[in-house]
């Protein structure tokens, strides 16, 4: 099983998001069964609450459903093989590397993405900037499928 969790800061906007396209991905290629999709934030500021409506109204609007709740991030997150933490910016990377410390499983999920030159996904809390959210993560949630599919030969 490949474990696969999006990080960013309250997990209420870009990781679900990242989280719900994802899930979709991986459904629609059949992988259901072997990957395993998750969220959570490195804040407790969010937790217990429902997506962000904004996050939920875009997801909504390409057809995804996502029922998840915010949580923060737990140790035992980091545990196991293969697993995929995926931060949304440089800033859950360097929060992320401060909790598990040099972990090769630690990447920015634009990394990934192919069509774009950004590096961070932006939070899109204050902007309401869900649309151009929505594209980036798309992208980079593509190359990350395409990307644990040649590291894992699935």
């Amino acid at each position: 099983m490949v474990r696969v969790l999006f990080v960013c800061l309250g997990n209420i906007c870009r990781s679900p998001m990242a989280e719900a396209i994802f899930q979709r991905l991986v459904d629609d290629a059949g992988l259901t069964d072997e990957v395993q999709v998750d969220s959570a934030g490195t804040s407790a500021y969010h937790v217990g609450e429902q997506a962000h409506p904004g996050t939920r109204r875009v997801l909504a609007r390409h057809g995804i459903q996502y029922n998840g709740r915010a949580r923060q991030l737990a140790g035992g997150d980091a545990v196991g093989d293969p697993a995929y933490l995926i931060a949304m910016d440089s800033e859950n990377v360097a929060d992320l590397q401060r909790r598990f410390g040099e972990d090769a499983r630690i990447h920015r999920l634009l990394d990934f993405a192919g069509h774009t030159p950004v590096h961070d996904v932006p939070d899109p809390y204050y902007s309401d900037n869900f649309d151009y959210v929505y594209r980036l993560v798309e992208d980079g949630c593509q190359g990350l499928l395409q990307a644990i599919r040649a590291d894992t030969g699935l």
